[in-house]
């Protein structure tokens, strides 16, 4: 699969720079370059590129400005490509891939390319489930209604309530108001907004009991509950934290940064 890409920057050598960056990559195939966030807009939205590397200080028009003139089509993943740090909750709260310092590190762009053909993947296994869902509907709608069935059957096997030992007494707890969950050996430590337990279970057995779509692990120790996520505050290294309801701070590795990316929005 070509991943077709557009750059975008005000600075003829930042492009130059992506550009032979970009070539170690054979997947790779920048399609157009744009100077101004204008014209930015008007070509992704002619050429509906897979990707677009965008920087975000530019005059008139900057990144965010070219991310909400094209929300009226199907957009383009985001690749944010700048010099300023302090931008970087914002490019997470716009659903970007991946948020790329200047001058760009090649293993963050390596890193930044893989993420982008998984969510590419993705969307197209979407969108063949799909056509495959509107197919069945047509031809055989009773095979779709059995379809619809089996989600559904899916999303109860997760439980909705778990039962967890501590201190002598057994406590009732609703999933749904789990905020994060830390891993200590065979142990966990299951948070809520106004109580910590502990449940003897390892997390690979715990994460099978949760439903993915809401539980996401962030970091080799820690899962959390993203409807529970309320803030996105970058760190060092790639690294960033979640604030959550209460107030507490989780942090994310460099290896589970995806996670913020796809989910917080």
């Amino acid at each position: 699969m070509t991943i077709r890409a557009i750059l975008v920057d005000d600075e003829k050598l930042a492009i130059q720079g992506l550009q032979l960056r970009l070539q170690a990559f054979e997947d790779v195939e920048i399609i157009d370059t744009c100077a101004n966030g204008r014209e930015a807009i008007r070509k992704i939205k002619t050429e509906k590129p897979d990707v677009v590397f965008l920087d975000i200080q530019m005059p008139g028009f900057d990144g965010f400005s070219v991310v909400k003139g094209i929300m009226e089509i199907e957009p383009p993943l985001i690749v944010f490509v700048t010099a300023y740090q302090e931008h970087a909750i914002r490019a997470f709260e716009a659903n970007a891939v991946n948020y790329l310092m200047k001058p760009v590190d090649e293993d963050k762009l390596a890193d930044t390319i893989e993420r982008v053909r998984v969510r590419l993947s993705e969307k197209k296994s979407t969108e063949e489930a799909e056509k495959l869902k509107n197919v069945l509907a047509e031809v055989a709608p009773d095979k779709a209604h059995d379809m619809a069935e089996e989600e559904g059957e899916s999303a109860e096997r997760f439980e909705k309530l778990i039962n967890v030992k501590d201190r002598g007494q057994i406590f009732r707890v609703e999933v749904e108001s789990i905020e994060h969950i830390e891993a200590a050996g065979d142990y966990m430590c299951i948070y809520t907004g106004d109580n910590s337990l502990i449940l003897r279970e390892t997390m690979k057995d715990l994460e099978r009991r949760l439903d993915p779509r809401k539980f996401q692990r962030v970091h080799r120790s820690t899962i959390v509950n993203l409807d529970q996520v309320r803030q996105v505050k970058p760190h060092t290294n790639g690294e960033c934290f979640l604030v959550l309801d209460s107030g507490a701070e989780v942090k994310v590795s460099r290896s589970y940064r995806d996670v913020v990316a796809r989910f917080v929005h």
